[in-house]
């Protein structure tokens, strides 16, 4: 019988981590403030009290340090999961992540594996500062060597975390912290999904939306004016932004005829454009429509007081409809 709670994705995150330390004592938890403090939005509180310092490690104030001594400990067997503060945060880390962590498994020859997890709270709706609410994630999707997720439920986080973790390749794993506190169900028992599976998160049969983490609130937000409006939009959750599962992309594609791209990230190079390009070439002759991208700008991320004018919401995915509805 499955077991069911009701809990953010912040304690989902939280209990997926405690039961991967719990199962693997290779598993170590990495980051500034994670110990004692459980990290600035509390996703490892209690850790350190249950496993000691050795396996949840406060660290300096040095993202390429943190990384590089990740993959050391990796070569070494172990599996370490390294907390990057914020989104912003990531960059002095780069080097070591594209230039060493993604490469080193071929550099071997496949004769050494890189079990890391880099954990990247991103994404804005928070109100927060410059280099606290942006959405990195094309960067290290263009790396080869590199996994890439994000989850957008906590039922997702809760596993997609211990199966990162449980995964013999480098994984950055997205968390889209406007989400970190609404609650949703969590199926303790089974996962449905692997980790690099996209989902149908609602049915419809004339225009598809398509996004990761926290945008799929706003595109289910989205589907349901829709729905008063006599629309019937299909809404498809990534999970995976590197491998992206197509098969469900294209299903829909070629049902509804309509897609809508949408980020939070700026539409230049981005994901959404990799997709839309994929998308046109594999579903051309299904199209009733150009793809659509809806997207953050490509500027810098504003003044806290300006986001809701830079990040994508429910009115401009709906407008993105109309404008594919009138093809």
């Amino acid at each position: 019988m499955s077991e069911i709670v009701n809990m953010p994705m912040a304690k989902a995150l939280n209990a997926g981590l405690r039961a991967a330390l719990a199962a693997d004592e290779k598993v170590l938890l990495m980051g500034e403030d994670i110990g004692p403090l459980g990290g600035v939005f509390r996703i490892t509180e209690g850790l350190q009290a249950e496993f000691g310092p050795r396996r949840v490690q406060d660290t300096p104030l040095a993202e390429s340090g943190i990384v590089g001594t990740a993959i050391g400990l990796a070569m070494r067997g172990y599996r370490p999961v390294c907390e990057i503060q914020f989104d912003g945060f990531i960059y002095p880390a780069f080097d070591q992540i594209v230039s060493q962590l993604a490469k080193q498994t071929n550099r071997h020859g496949g004769t050494v594996s890189m079990p890391v997890v880099i954990r990247v709270p991103y994404g804005g709706h928070i109100g927060a500062v410059e280099h606290h609410q942006e959405s990195p994630e094309a960067y290290f999707a263009h790396t080869a060597g590199l996994r890439v997720v994000s989850p957008s439920t906590p039922n997702d986080a809760y596993w997609m975390i211990q199966e990162a973790i449980q995964s013999n390749d480098p994984v950055l794993f997205f968390e889209p912290k406007s989400r970190y506190w609404p609650k949703g169900e969590v199926n303790l028992s089974e996962s449905q999904l692997g980790l690099h599976q996209s989902r149908v998160a609602r049915e419809g049969t004339d225009v598809t939306l398509i996004g990761h983490g926290a945008m799929v609130s706003t595109l289910l937000q989205a589907a349901e004016v829709a729905a008063g409006e006599g629309i019937s939009a299909e809404v498809v959750d990534l999970r995976s932004i590197s491998p992206i599962d197509y098969g469900p992309l294209l299903d829909s594609a070629r049902k509804t005829g309509r897609v809508i791209v949408a980020q939070e990230a700026p539409e230049n190079a981005s994901v959404g454009s990799e997709i839309a390009a994929t998308l046109a070439e594999k579903a051309f002759y299904s199209l009733e429509a150009p793809v659509l991208r809806v997207s953050g700008f490509d500027t810098p991320f504003p003044a806290a007081k300006l986001e809701g004018l830079y990040l994508p919401d429910a009115d401009r995915v709906l407008d993105a409809v109309d404008r594919a509805l009138a093809y």
